[in-house]
């Protein structure tokens, strides 16, 4: 029985080394499978320079619209292929120097759209070739060919993507925003050469030039609804139809940064050379990432630095006492408008300087805001300078010490607006205008009735509107100035019963 052994035994070996032969075949095929793969994928990435774009990581929502406004600021797009079950989309453009310039660009600076990072790199397609047959591509042939006419929308998108300046407005301004801070989030996209500030429709505004029109592209894709400070301040960027902004003054408010000799012009505080110099160092407590937020204690002593008030957050300065000075001095309620920006602790009248006083709120946060949107405002007639005193607190006199009346504290007043942490009062705060808002009115009192009560506080009524429920109402008086002196002499004013009137500034007009 020795042969069937030695038969068994070599069928025993063939079977064995027919396995290992199988298995090292399979591992071949397993080993070439994921060479290949990596071989396509490194072919994909090292693609020589082709006019057509391969784009991933798309949102799902995307449009080819918003597809081709990643290309049209470095020239024209010719087709266009959107695979949404993949998120990927191919851009061809019309020359293959306009897809290089528009791969280099990308390369540096993620492009972005709907807040989502989406990816650029060359495809292996020379072209793109669409079905004829196929009406979605059709569409997009039709929204291609669209760029081309003088009066299509995609034509306006172009016009406007050329301009290399951006209309900005923020939106739920809680912290202060100042040049300086919008200068050093958009020139993390390109050169930023003039800005200008400016508060329309109660909201504060700037029109931002950039040296070319790709940075204002990519500062758009990327900024827009993005939030400079944490869940507030609100960046809303379009393209402006201005091609060029002129800029008389470099102050807080406007700056060209090509030219430093320009004057800063009457009443208007100038850049403060040392102030600018530290700020621009202290890059940590700027945006340093987009998209992405900013601390709000850090954020809002920065704003306040770059206006060039005061010294950087964590040097003398950063507190929650204010000093008001030229303040009427016949007038001794005029520290009741910083309520609305803050809660008031206690306030002190200067013994040698009546027309001074140190307010101190709940902390640094509310002060600045109080002096971004105070300072340089008309009260009584004289306009109120306001900045960061040096001071940490504002003393009570000592125990039977008469100082006067000059202190007062009010740390216990039932005025305070924002004891509440997350408070829908946070979401209302705006700069001083001739707009106020109501609130708490009783279901009596009639229009007639608040326009004689604002009437008598020294002012015009020019518009009053109740709301539905009439409970809140608008009402705008002739000027910012008297809107100011009604709402610090009429917020929370007792209209009866024990009810007392809430008055802010508003952002609506009538």
């Amino acid at each position: 029985y020795s042969k069937p052994v030695e038969q068994s035994a070599s069928t025993g070996q063939l079977s064995l080394c027919c396995t290992v032969q199988l298995i090292s075949a399979y591992a071949k095929i397993l080993d070439g499978a994921s060479n290949g793969s990596d071989s396509k994928k490194l072919r994909v990435e090292e693609a020589p320079p082709s006019r057509v774009i391969h784009i991933r990581k798309l949102p799902n929502e995307a449009s080819e619209a918003e597809v081709i406004a990643l290309g049209l600021p470095f020239g024209k797009v010719t087709n266009i292929l959107t695979l949404k079950g993949k998120n990927q989309a191919f851009l061809e453009m019309g020359t293959e120097e306009a897809a290089i310039t528009m791969v280099n660009y990308y390369t540096t600076v993620t492009p972005h759209i709907r807040n989502v990072p989406v990816f650029i790199q060359y495809s292996n397609h020379k072209e793109l070739k669409t079905d004829a047959s196929n009406q979605r591509t059709q569409a997009v042939l039709q929204a291609v060919s669209a760029v081309q006419s003088p009066s299509s929308d995609v034509q306006e998108i172009l016009a406007a993507a050329s301009s290399p300046v951006l209309r900005i407005i923020i939106d739920n301004m809680f912290y202060p925003v100042t040049l300086d801070v919008l200068q050093q989030i958009f020139s993390k996209f390109g050169t930023v050469m003039k800005i200008i500030t400016f508060t329309k429709n109660n909201q504060f505004q700037a029109l931002l030039q950039f040296s070319d029109p790709v940075n204002a592209q990519q500062a758009k894709l990327a900024l827009d609804g993005q939030n400079i400070y944490n869940s507030c301040c609100t960046l809303r960027i379009d393209f402006s139809k201005l091609v060029n902004l002129n800029v008389k003054y470099n102050n807080d408010k406007s700056r060209d940064y090509t030219r430093p000799e320009l004057p800063a012009g009457d009443g208007q505080p100038s850049l403060d050379p040392t102030v600018a110099a530290a700020f621009s160092k202290d890059s940590n407590s700027l945006l340093g990432k987009i998209p992405g937020a900013l601390n709000p204690l850090s954020a809002a002593a920065a704003a306040a630095a770059a206006a060039g008030r005061v010294a950087l957050a964590g040097q003398a300065g950063s507190s929650g006492v204010l000093l008001v000075s030229n303040l009427n001095e016949e007038v001794s309620n005029t520290h009741m408008n910083t309520r609305v920006y803050g809660d008031v602790q206690r306030v002190k009248i200067l013994y040698n300087k009546k027309d001074s006083a140190l307010i101190q709120m709940s902390d640094s946060n509310q002060a600045q805001l109080a002096m971004s949107h105070l300072n340089g405002q008309k009260m009584y007639g004289k306009i109120i300078r306001v900045t960061l005193s040096k001071h940490q607190t504002v003393a009570l006199p000592r125990d039977g010490l008469d100082d006067q009346g000059l202190t007062k504290d009010y740390a216990n007043s039932p005025l305070h607006r924002f004891k509440k942490p997350g408070s829908k009062n946070f979401q209302n705060i705006f700069p001083p205008s001739a707009t106020l808002h109501l609130s708490n009115i009783p279901q009596d009192v009639t229009e007639d009735d608040l326009r004689l009560l604002f009437s008598n506080a020294g002012g015009t009524v020019k518009a009053f509107k109740f709301f539905q429920d009439r409970k809140m109402a608008l009402i705008q008086m002739s000027t910012v100035e008297e809107a100011i002196q009604a709402l610090i002499d009429l917020h929370n004013y007792n209209m009866g019963g024990n009810q007392h009137l809430r008055v802010s500034f508003s952002k609506s007009t009538i």
